[in-house]
């Protein structure tokens, strides 16, 4: 029977817990060669050596000298429900196979113990064990509802990536998603392997950005015990953990020359090796990249590899900056609104007229994910029925203000200095209200003495029949 190292994963663990000298050696000779083997002679040995090495499997002996085996189960059960217990004893009664599996032990056998019997019970145990924690996996991801059909928006824009997201699900073809910051790419691209025929198998993200040079090589195709310094065990790297799914590599413009020459072989023969090994490892692995970089400028400095380039950008799917799509600020607004409410136990029923104009008017840098955190941070802090337009951050304000102006100017409804004089009205006043009308706080908030201030008062006519008489 193959080892669970040889079909792809770090050695399990396997814990013999027996006060029988003979049992423990006789166990760990069968053992050895598959699994790494632990040994504790009675309950509180037991108990630390889950505690400190989390085995995946657990032999446990039915007897023992400090405490009842049974007890020992219900106990481990209690910390760690997915460790797998199996029971053993000189002798099997139904009355306590029953209660043993009723606390949660995946089987009973019985002394002298059968090798094959044994070794297949563990086997099928560990089979069992993974396909439970995929099922698990598969719920919670279901849970987030990562189907198209939950991306929000209303637009052309979003419309057309929708019908892109239907057309390419099931195909084999690597993706290329390109967009700012904040516009949401993993959300497409974790729409499409939910939406493809690869939605029961895994679908792993890594932010290329995040990991250093040093460590990224690693982290994607793994490495072999004594690879590196450091390096105590064999890793599988996310195009094995993969395997059948979906791999999206996020911000993939900041990988080296050498990282991107390993990715392009994958892509070209879907093979690749450890760091350290020699065993060319085949996996069944379809590609989705991200980048928020213009990624033809990085093929002219040399920083990009141009026949990686095509080999990504089979399809193409460029997402619109919030700003491009400000049809979809309401939907998205009543989104989030729903779901910090429900998250912070409120009942804001959503945006004043004035606050929304203010959020249509603001270009919205951050995009999707800038409107998330406002929204969230709002409604943390309002007790109003509805967000008003001074619990706004004081830059969206005047940005706002600012961008209406500009389409004043521009449009010939204004002039420039009528404009500037009525956006430098509106930051003071916004200054004063916010300070409650007092000139001395007003001015430090705007970073100007308290002369100046008062100056800039009397010349744009800011006088007592505005400031609430102070």
């Amino acid at each position: 029977m193959p080892s669970e190292e040889d079909k792809g994963g770090a050695m399990k663990s396997v814990l013999i817990v027996d006060d029988e000298v003979g049992t423990r050696e006789s166990l760990r000779m069968i053992l050895k060669n598959d699994y790494e083997v632990l040994l504790a002679k009675n309950a509180e040995e037991a108990f630390q050596m889950v505690k400190e090495r989390s085995p995946d499997v657990i032999l446990l002996d039915i007897i023992l000298p400090d405490l009842d085996g049974l007890k020992v189960l219900e106990k481990i059960k209690q910390k760690d429900s997915d460790i797998v217990i199996i029971m053993i004893t000189a002798t099997r009664t139904v009355k306590t196979a029953v209660e043993a599996m009723k606390l949660g032990a995946y089987d009973y056998v019985t002394k002298p113990f059968d090798t094959d019997e044994l070794c297949l019970i563990i086997h099928r145990a560990l089979s069992t064990q993974a396909l439970e924690k995929e099922v698990k996996y598969l719920r919670e991801e279901v849970d987030k509802g990562f189907g198209f059909e939950h991306i929000i928006g209303k637009s052309k824009a979003m419309d057309e990536i929708f019908k892109m997201v239907r057309q390419i699900a099931d195909s084999k073809s690597t993706v290329l998603i390109m967009g700012e910051s904040g516009t949401g790419k993993e959300l497409i691209s974790r729409s499409i392997h939910f939406s493809s025929n690869r939605r029961s198998c895994p679908f792993i993200t890594i932010n290329c950005a995040a990991i250093p040079e040093t460590l990224i090589e690693s982290e994607l195709f793994g490495h072999e015990k004594g690879a590196f310094t450091n390096a105590i065990e064999r890793k599988l790297g996310r195009f094995e953990i993969a395997q059948q799914g979906t791999l999206f590599l996020d911000e993939i413009g900041e990988l080296s020359l050498t990282t991107q020459a390993k990715i392009l072989r994958f892509l070209e023969e879907r093979e690749f090796n450890r760091v350290g090994g020699s065993k060319t490892i085949k996996v069944d692995v379809r590609l989705i990249t991200a980048t928020n970089k213009d990624l033809t400028q990085h093929i002219k400095n040399g920083s990009f590899r141009e026949d990686l380039y095509y080999r990504i950008n089979v399809v193409p799917i460029v997402i619109p900056p919030l700003r491009e799509r400000k049809e979809d600020i309401p939907i998205l607004i009543d989104h989030f609104v729903k779901k910090f409410n429900k998250e912070n136990n409120k009942n804001v029923k959503g945006v004043s007229k004035e606050g929304l104009d203010l959020m249509m008017n603001y270009d919205w840098p951050g995009n999707v994910r800038e409107l998330e955190n406002l929204i969230e941070r709002v409604i943390a802090l309002t007790s109003n029925e509805y967000i008003q337009a001074n619990e706004l951050p004081f830059s969206l304000i005047n940005i706002s203000k600012m961008n209406g102006l500009k389409e004043y100017i521009l449009n010939g409804k204004v002039s420039f200095v009528q404009a500037e004089e009525e956006f430098e009205r509106g930051v003071i006043m916004d200054a004063l209200k916010r300070t409650n009308y007092i000139q001395s706080h007003a001015a430090e908030v705007l970073g100007i003495s308290r002369r100046i201030l008062k100056y800039k008062m009397d010349k744009l006519g800011i006088g007592k029949d505005t400031d609430k008489g102070f």
